[in-house]
C-alpha cells in the first residue's frame, strides 16, 4: 500500500533576525515603527537558520545569537557560515560554547580569510595556546568564491559588495540568501538565476551608501525573477511592516523574525 504520509521538506528556513545593526526597536527611539505593537516590527539582528538534508546551519551570529537559538529551540548545530566581519554579524559567536558542551566537539565556522582573521582578533581567547576552561572551541575553515561542501551539503558563495567591502551571500539548492549589499555584478547575478526563493537585504526607502534601498532591491529581484522573494536587514526607517507589504510586487514579501519557509 502506498505511503500516504506527506514527505518531509528537503529544506526549512527560519528567519532568526531581520533587523539592521541596531535592531528594531532602536534604543530611545519614539518613531511609530519602534513603538509599534505588531510583532513583525520587532526585529533582532539579521541571521538565518537552514535545515537541509538532516543538517543544521546558521548564517551569521549577531549579538542576539543566544536569544535566537533559544527562541527557535535549535538544539543541534552542524556549522556556522559568515557573510562578513561586521559586529552585527559576528558578536554572538562566544555562545557556541553551549553547543561545544552538548555536542562534545568543536564548532566548524566557514568564512573568507579576512573574516576569519577578524574573528581571531575579536575572540582571541578562543585561539590562545593555553585556554581558560569553557572558552569557545572553534575550527576555522577558509572559503573562497567557489562552491564548497559542509557535511555533504553544497553551498555556492555569491560575492556582493557592501560599499567597498566584499560580502558573501550563499545559495543552497534553490534557495539563496544575500544580505548587506548595494551592488551585485552580472557574473555573480547569474548564480542567483533559477532560484525558487531569494532573500535580499533592503534597508530603507531612502538612498544609503552601503545597502540597497527598497526600490533597488525590488529592481534586482524583478531582474532575477525568483518564484518568491523576501526582504531582510530592515531598518525602522523602512516603515511599518503592514504598510510596506502593501506596496510590494506580489512575489516579494517583507521577512519577519520567526518566519519559517519550507522548500520541497
Amino acid at each position: 500500500m502506498p505511503n500516504s504520509q506527506p514527505q518531509t521538506p528537503i529544506m526549512q528556513i527560519t528567519f532568526l533576525g531581520t533587523g539592521t545593526s541596531q535592531g528594531v526597536p532602536v534604543i530611545a527611539c519614539g518613531c511609530e515603527v519602534c513603538q509599534s505593537l505588531d510583532f513583525r516590527d520587532k526585529r533582532l539582528r539579521v541571521s538565518i537558520h537552514i535545515e537541509v538534508d538532516g543538517k543544521s546551519f546558521v548564517i551569521d551570529t549577531g549579538p542576539d545569537f543566544r536569544q535566537q537559538m533559544l527562541r527557535e529551540r535549535v538544539n543541534n548545530l552542524d556549522a556556522i557560515l559568515f557573510t562578513h566581519e561586521h559586529k552585527d554579524h559576528t558578536a554572538g559567536l562566544d555562545d557556541v560554547r553551549a553547543y561545544n558542551f552538548f555536542q562534545k566537539r568543536d564548532m566548524p565556522i566557514f568564512a573568507r580569510k579576512h573574516v576569519l582573521e577578524q574573528i581571531k582578533q575579536e575572540f582571541y581567547y578562543a585561539f590562545t595556546e593555553i585556554k581558560y576552561p569553557g572558552t569557545p572551541q572553534i575550527t576555522l575553515n577558509e572559503i573562497v568564491n567557489e562552491p564548497f561542501q559542509i557535511e555533504g551539503v553544497n553551498f555556492t558563495p555569491i560575492e556582493v559588495m557592501h560599499m567597498k567591502l566584499p560580502v558573501f551571500g550563499f545559495r543552497v539548492h534553490d534557495f539563496a540568501y544575500v544580505t548587506d549589499v548595494n551592488f551585485i555584478s552580472e557574473k555573480e547575478m547569474e548564480k542567483l538565476k533559477g532560484c525558487k526563493v531569494i532573500v535580499m537585504g533592503a534597508l530603507r526607502k531612502e538612498k544609503h551608501l552601503s545597502h540597497y534601498t527598497l526600490s533597488e532591491a525590488i529592481e534586482v529581484l524583478e531582474k532575477i525573477a525568483p518564484e518568491q522573494a523576501y526582504l531582510t536587514h530592515i531598518s525602522h526607517q523602512m516603515g511599518l511592516h503592514r504598510e510596506v507589504e502593501e506596496e510590494l510586487p506580489a512575489f516579494i514579501k517583507l521577512a519577519y523574525d520567526g518566519l519559517t519557509l519550507k522548500l520541497d
